[in-house]
């Protein structure tokens, strides 16, 4: 069984470190430099074990809401996590009256480019770089 939990952030950044695609977790102070305004922080639970991380925030102002932190477990994945906490991020958004959900991902991170397009998100942007595995692609879903 899967247990969200809102508002745990020290649980979230623990988590991020953990997580084998982030080669430099962020400290907490960008946390707290993002999250300032409207945010959505959440854990993912089962068993007494901390496995998954999704948060955001209102960055745009446009109506839209930023899908910027989030991770599982490599060995909780493939077990509904990522959707769990997808799921409540989008219906959490939606009540607060956002028309969108945002995110950024990198070209080499496939497995989240697969998983945003399976969820309904669409390609609506790319800043490029010299390395195109580092190529950043911005994603949207309409809600």
């Amino acid at each position: 069984m899967i247990i969200i939990h809102e508002n745990q952030l020290e649980n979230a950044i623990a988590l991020s470190i953990q997580i084998p695609e982030f080669e430099r977790p962020y400290e907490i102070e960008e946390y707290e430099k993002r999250l300032k305004g409207n945010h959505l922080i959440l854990t993912a639970y089962g068993d007494e074990t901390t496995f998954g991380f999704k948060i955001g925030y209102d960055r745009f102002s446009d109506g839209s809401f930023y899908s910027w932190m989030g991770g599982v477990l490599p060995e909780f994945r493939r077990q509904g996590v990522a959707n769990t906490l997808a799921d409540y991020q989008e219906n959490w958004a939606k009540e607060q009256g956002y028309k969108s959900i945002k995110l950024k991902t990198r070209n080499k991170h496939e497995s989240m480019i697969t998983f945003a397009f399976e969820r309904g998100f669409d390609i609506i942007d790319s800043e490029s770089n010299e390395d195109i595995r580092e190529m950043r692609i911005w994603l949207e879903k309409h809600l």
